[in-house]
């Protein structure tokens, strides 16, 4: 696999290289300007197998723009391009799906200025015109057509408040709370291929999360719940929904959180990925299977040392994705006896408009957006055992820095993190910076170390900066996260920022013991459950000498009041807020105040709905009271991700000066 073929030599530890402080190149690193980053996304393979589809779009180096995207269509033979299509300047596309006989490629173009949002057909013949089929006032999203061609279903929030998602900045809530507590609901549309009126057969009181039609076009399974939609994934049915509009029939209520759906090809068993997860959106867990009819839910892999990320059915054959260690794996499992085959295993992320791979109808091709940290992305497409990239646009982007995979122990755990470092490095001692990733449910996977905002990864921080300047960069997954089992995953309930930060501080001795960083410069920073274990490390740990914490919890207590998501909060602490507090209090930064020390930048969106701005404010204060150096910066209209890429460039600036000031570089 030529994208991986550079960082597979790197795999192995870095001990077994030598790594010591004589190990490194004694040259002072070189800042070179980068070329424009060509992004693929919502990608969408043809049902035979022979073009592939994406939302193309081209990002340079300190824009602060939101580049506009085109939809692209290519060869999978050669990656030629066929046809693009813009219908919309003001538009965003994406939703891509292709028709059944892949003659035709659905899309939602959403003009979130307007409010507005269009589901439209493209025809393969690129001369043909750009057919709209139906207008949602709100928001649009997940097109699938019907088995047989006949209909197009999608989501659709109409008159919605808000974009859809808890990480999207809130609605603005003034008033009559009450009055104003009327949950946006998404739900199932269809519409006719040839256009007419849209259908919701859904139910106006559900929201629908993820949906797929059954294999004889008289439904769809999808998990689903009743009420406020940012909330209520976390406690999700699985459930089957006639497309005449009949009764919702539940098929399973796991105790786990469910995410992709998916129906066999008879129609007689329904597969889903189960675990414990903290935000939609971020899949890891077990392969669960259920009959169609209802019942009870199998997991067909328990024990399983790795993490399914997504999963679709190809005939007989249930095709996976699963993070292994650091490793994205792609295979295939058995329903029956559980057995996994794994197909290919790469230190790479992989991307798709619908899981991480896209499939040809018979699974012979599969095609994704594959990057590392070294290499750009690329679309790759064949099969599987051997596929390559058909796309070559980002060619001339070199790597930015060096990316190794490094193992340690900790309390008896297995951990593995990536370390970052620059390409070239001056002799003597090195600052670094340790980043942990949100979540907890997730992991720090490989993506391209790039020179535009939207080429790094929100909570990631500045790195191609730091790397230019010097310093090293850490990105530990540490028990909670994924990639090593449900039981890994689980081993942080009712115990965040104690095991976890363990491991994390382990993973700095143990890159202190091969790379030449300077225990003296240490930085710590993370976003989200990243921010919450910032704040969490800054109370529990002299180690570090500057801090970054990103739309974090401070507060537990508080924080189970204030936050539009406090369904996600009893799986890992094991009650309500109100029913033990002694374990929300116990895990508190706030608790453990006047134990902090190291200076701390902080920042929050203003209408963050998943970690609201009022938690960073306490933490703010309470470092003000007990006199550590801080600064806070609310960005006004921003949610739980700093978006705006104007917003994104003032933030990387401001981490930069802030770690620069107290480490020294």
């Amino acid at each position: 696999m030529a994208v991986a073929k550079g960082l597979m030599g790197a795999i192995a530890s870095l001990a077994s290289l030598g790594w010591g402080l004589s190990g490194w190149s004694a040259a002072v690193a070189q800042s070179v300007p980068t070329p424009a980053l060509h992004q693929h996304s919502d990608l969408a393979l043809s049902p035979a197998g022979d073009r592939v589809a994406t939302v193309d779009s081209l990002e340079a180096a300190g824009d602060a723009t939101t580049p506009h995207g085109q939809i692209v269509v290519r060869s999978v033979a050669g990656g030629r391009e066929l046809a693009r299509f813009d219908p919309c300047a003001a538009c965003s596309y994406d939703a891509l799906a292709w028709s059944p006989d892949g003659k035709s490629l659905a899309f939602i173009a959403s003009d979130h200025k307007a409010g507005t949002a269009l589901l439209e057909v493209a025809s393969s013949d690129a001369a043909a015109p750009v057919r709209p089929l139906a207008r949602i006032v709100g928001v649009a999203d997940v097109a699938r057509w019907s088995p047989d061609g006949s209909r197009i279903a999608f989501l659709a929030t109409p008159g919605a408040h808000k974009l859809t998602g808890a990480t999207q900045p809130g609605a603005v809530q003034v008033g009559d709370l009450d009055a104003l507590d009327v949950a946006d609901e998404q739900r199932i549309g269809v519409v006719a291929a040839d256009g007419g009126e849209v259908t919701y057969v859904s139910p106006a009181d559900t929201f629908v999360y993820e949906y797929t039609w059954t294999p004889d076009g008289r439904g769809f399974v999808a998990t689903a719940a009743k009420g406020n939609g940012d909330n209520n994934w976390w406690i999700a049915k699985l459930v089957a929904i006639d497309a005449k509009g009949a009764d919702v029939r539940v098929i399973a209520s796991p105790t786990t959180q469910l995410n992709f759906p998916t129906v066999s090809a008879d129609g007689r068993t329904v597969a889903f990925i189960g675990g414990l997860m903290s935000d939609f959106g971020s899949v890891g867990g077990d392969v669960y299977t259920v009959p169609f009819a209802g019942g009870a839910a199998v997991d067909v892999t328990p024990g399983y040392k790795g993490s399914f990320t997504s999963l679709a059915w190809s005939g007989d054959r249930l095709f996976v994705t699963a993070l292994i260690k650091d490793r994205m794996a792609i295979g295939k499992i058995d329903p029956a006896s559980g057995s996994v085959q794994v197909l290919r295993a790469d230190p790479v992320s992989l991307s798709a408009g619908d899981g991480r791979i896209a499939l040809s109808a018979d699974g012979a091709i599969a095609s994704a957006v594959v990057q590392d940290f070294e290499h750009a992305p690329a679309i790759y497409a064949g099969p599987i055992a051997s596929w390559a990239p058909i796309t070559h646009d980002n060619a001339a982007l070199a790597p930015q820095v060096e990316a190794h995979s490094v193992n340690w122990t900790s309390d008896g755990f297995d951990v593995q993190g990536w370390l970052l470092a620059p390409r070239k490095v001056s002799a003597g001692l090195h600052p670094m910076v340790v980043v942990i990733h949100g979540g907890p449910s997730a992991a720090a996977t490989p993506s391209y170390v790039a020179s535009v905002a939207g080429g790094s990864v929100v909570g990631r921080g500045p790195i191609k900066d730091l790397v230019d300047r010097g310093y090293f960069v850490l990105l530990p997954n540490p028990r909670g996260s994924y990639g090593q089992g449900e039981a890994f995953t689980r081993a942080n309930i009712r115990d965040f920022g104690g095991g976890d930060l363990r491991d994390i501080l382990a993973g700095v001795d143990a890159v202190e013991k091969i790379a030449p960083v300077d225990d003296r410069r240490l930085g710590v920073m993370g976003h989200s459950y990243g921010g919450f274990m910032t704040m969490w490390t800054v109370t529990h740990s002299q180690r570090f000498k500057a801090a970054v914490a990103g739309a974090g919890v401070s507060n537990w207590i508080s924080y189970y009041g204030e936050n539009g998501i406090d369904e996600w909060m009893p799986p890992f602490f094991g009650a309500t807020a109100y029913d033990d507090p002694a374990i929300y209090v116990k895990l508190s930064p706030l608790t453990t105040i006047k134990d902090a020390h190291t200076p701390t930048f902080l920042y929050v969106g203003e209408r963050d709905v998943e970690c609201p701005e009022p938690q960073t404010l306490e933490f703010w204060r309470g470092l003000k009271a007990v006199g550590v150096p801080t600064q806070m910066i609310v960005y006004a209209g921003e949610g739980h991700g700093i978006r705006q890429p104007a917003d994104y460039l003032d933030l990387e600036r401001r981490e930069l000066g802030w770690l620069d000031r107290y480490l020294a570089p």
